[in-house]
């Protein structure tokens, strides 16, 4: 068993969208036998982007999952999304890859995706590889492409080979660890050549700094090179290998997806160098009172298993992704939840390949398996065969930006909510929340594009039509001046009549006090049992605000004199009188309307700080200062929330997608007189359509 787990790999593409992820993986599936022919992003036709809004929009939307085996050895692969619309479904799958392999557009190099892989593997402590990939482009760079990643990956980059040639004249590829010089033909089979000419002092002195590199991992290896003694190829690969399980640096391999050159390469590299899950060792969990325990990759011990991804059909039901952590599963049993305490049963164990779903009989430490129809487990949950320990789960990715959803047919009110409900056990980056004030259903997600695509999935797998709308935002109202009223309410109409009679004064408050109400009658001139009903006319005649049917905030109401009637007098009466007395005062005491300020965080390149500020400062922003974060700088600011609301793909076209914020409410305050008068006359313009 323990020899068929060695020979395991769980490996993740990662990085930036367009980079070739998903034609890397197509490459190495094609070498490795599982596909017969090359399928092309552009045609809609590879095994790992086979959702209609992935061959659609010609890019990969979900974490995509197969197995191939190659040389004894079998691996699973993760092509994970690199757009940050979708990258919510890439962090939920680093956790459980043993290792990642950086996709890097020999072009462009690494992005702002590219980055955040990267701090996902520094978290995890994940070894990786990194793969320049399109060096057969106009303009394509592997030396710049690897300097860029030493800062975008913030770890030490050793290439392990160079290419032969550049951009469409890129034919082949030095392996430096070997010595041995490959060129490959149309079809992507390479032949041994020597090393060109001109390349050959180069590559020597590669070949120098590589084990200068390897050496430095090993104290009696670092000796052996200073007292020039010769250092063996097994010492050296065995260095090697260590200095990559240990994450010590990233290998570099330059390559060409389309043209198939280094694709043997890399698969020779996953086997020779990258961890299996005995060589990721001992997993961390919590233990009922919060303590740490530690989890084996042991086939012998109790099972436990970590869900890390979720896939909703609605014929099929909920699929449940996880990776076994210790011991091992048949192909039927039950489990127990841990996180949601429940127990499960599960008749069929499945593999997922692309599209398809395979049956398969057990399941050891480190495989990546999937089970259908459990009915409260979702993503971030743990399972075992009953002992009660807790593997700790990612924190979603905060989204960024939020609509307001409706049916576009009314009869299927209903159906949409159960529809969205079904898409957030699949989505961890979508959040959904009812602003009653509003009266706005609000779905929020990682960008625009990230709603748009969620509508597109309700509609086909649904049959559900939803609008999206640039959400209301929650105004207030308040009052700046200080003045006495009178409210009285009196009616006559035979028998018992109606008769309240209140004097209240109102005064503005501080922002974010509230609402207050302070009882200063004396002499019984009002009745105790009435003063409530007086309060409750005051906060229902508030609620609906004087300028634009706002809510009112931060004013006091002290209610200081008034007169009853024995017989006429009643609680409706005096909430009348009160009702009365607040809208009376409301004219007069220069009422205003409030807006909602976001406390914002902005973190940029450095090159991008002045463009952000100028940007934010356009927005009615106020910067209140900068902090710094490696090569980023951090801008902290209030900015009004109606100038929010479409920031995301704002912010990601001014920084080339390197830029991320966050946003949270800070306080309410006074809109700018003439954009006030604006929001009041089309608020209420909108009530009377």
């Amino acid at each position: 068993m323990s020899e068929e787990i060695k020979t395991m790999r769980n490996v993740a593409l990662a990085g930036h969208g367009g980079a070739g992820k998903t034609t890397l993986a197509e490459a190495m599936l094609f070498k490795a036998g599982v596909i017969k022919r090359l399928g092309r992003v552009e045609e809609g036709n590879t095994v790992m982007d086979f959702q209609p809004e992935e061959t659609r929009k010609q890019q990969s939307i979900n974490t995509a999952f197969i197995k191939y085996t190659h040389n004894k050895h079998t691996i699973s692969l993760m092509d994970t999304p690199g757009d940050q619309n979708f990258f919510s479904a890439s962090k939920t799958c680093f956790p459980v890859a043993d290792s990642m392999i950086f996709v890097i557009d020999g072009v462009g190099g690494p992005s702002a995706m590219t980055e955040e892989a990267g701090a996902s593997a520094l978290e995890y402590n994940l070894p990786g590889v990194v793969i320049v990939n399109k060096l057969d482009r106009e303009r394509a760079d592997y030396t710049v492409c690897l300097e860029a990643c030493k800062t975008a990956l913030k770890k030490k980059i050793v290439p392990i080979c160079f290419p032969i040639g550049r951009e469409d004249n890129f034919k082949g590829l030095v392996d430096i660890v070997s010595g041995q010089a490959f060129e490959y033909d149309d079809d992507g089979k390479a032949k041994k050549v020597d090393i060109p000419a001109d390349m050959a002092d180069d590559m020597a002195m590669a070949k120098e700094e590589f084990v200068e590199n390897i050496a430095e991992l090993d104290d009696e290896l670092l000796e052996k090179y200073l007292e020039g003694e010769e250092i063996t190829e097994d010492e050296l690969k065995a260095a090697f290998r260590q200095g990559i399980l240990g994450a010590e640096f990233y290998p570099a391999v330059s390559a060409s997806a389309t043209k198939m050159i280094g694709i043997e390469l890399i698969l020779e590299l996953i086997n020779d160098y990258l961890p299996s899950p005995l060589d990721r060792g001992d997993w961390t969990a919590k233990d009922a009172n919060g303590e740490e325990v530690v989890v084996s990759p042991d086939p012998n011990a109790e099972f436990c298993g970590f869900v890390f991804n979720t896939i909703v059909d609605p014929y099929a039901g909920r699929l449940s992704l996880f990776r076994v952590i210790s011991g091992s599963l048949g192909k039927e049993g039950n489990l127990l939840n841990v996180t949601k305490d429940t127990k499960e049963r599960y008749s069929q164990l499945l593999e997922v390949a692309g599209k398809e779903q395979k049956t398969i009989t057990s399941a050891l430490p480190g495989s990546i398996v999937a089970v259908a129809k459990l009915k409260e487990t979702l993503t971030g949950d743990t399972l075992t065969e009953g002992k009660e320990i807790q593997i700790p789960a990612p924190a979603p990715m905060p989204p960024v930006i939020s609509f307001a959803i409706s049916p576009k047919s009314k009869n299927d009110e209903d159906k949409i909510h159960e529809a969205i409900r079904k898409m957030l056990e699949e989505d961890t980056g979508l959040q959904l929340k009812r602003e009653e004030e509003t009266r706005q259903t609000i779905l929020s997600g990682r960008g625009l594009v990230h709603i748009e695509v969620t509508a597109e999935k309700i509609q086909r797998k649904f049959n559900v039509g939803m609008d999206i709308a640039t959400p209301k935002v929650a105004y207030r109202e308040t009052f700046k001046k200080k003045i006495r009223v009178q409210g009285k309410h009196k009616k006559q109409s035979g028998g018992h009549g109606q008769y309240g009679d209140c004097w209240i004064v109102l005064e503005p408050l501080p922002r974010g006090t509230g609402f207050e109400f302070v009882d200063k009658i004396v002499g019984g001139v009002i009745p105790k049992n009435y003063i409530p009903a007086v309060e409750a006319g005051i906060r229902e005649s508030s609620a609906v605000g004087i300028l634009a049917g706002f809510p009112c905030v931060d004013f006091r109401t002290t209610l200081d004199f008034g007169s009853y009637h024995s017989v006429d007098s009643s609680e409706m009466a005096f909430k009348m009188a009160g009702s009365l007395a607040f809208k009376n005062a409301a004219k007069d005491a220069k009422p205003t309307l409030l807006e909602p300020i976001m406390k914002v965080a902005v973190k940029v390149p450095d090159d991008n700080t002045g463009d952000i500020m100028g940007d934010l400062n356009s927005r009615r922003g106020r910067v209140l200062g900068m902090d710094s974060e490696a090569d980023k700088q951090i801008i902290n600011a209030l900015v009004p929330m109606s100038e929010m609301l479409r920031y995301a793909p704002d912010l990601s076209s001014m920084t080339q997608g390197r830029g991320t914020f966050t946003m949270e409410f800070e306080q309410y305050d006074e809109v700018p007189g003439d954009l006030s008068k604006k929001i009041i006359e089309r608020v209420n313009s909108e009530k009377e359509k």
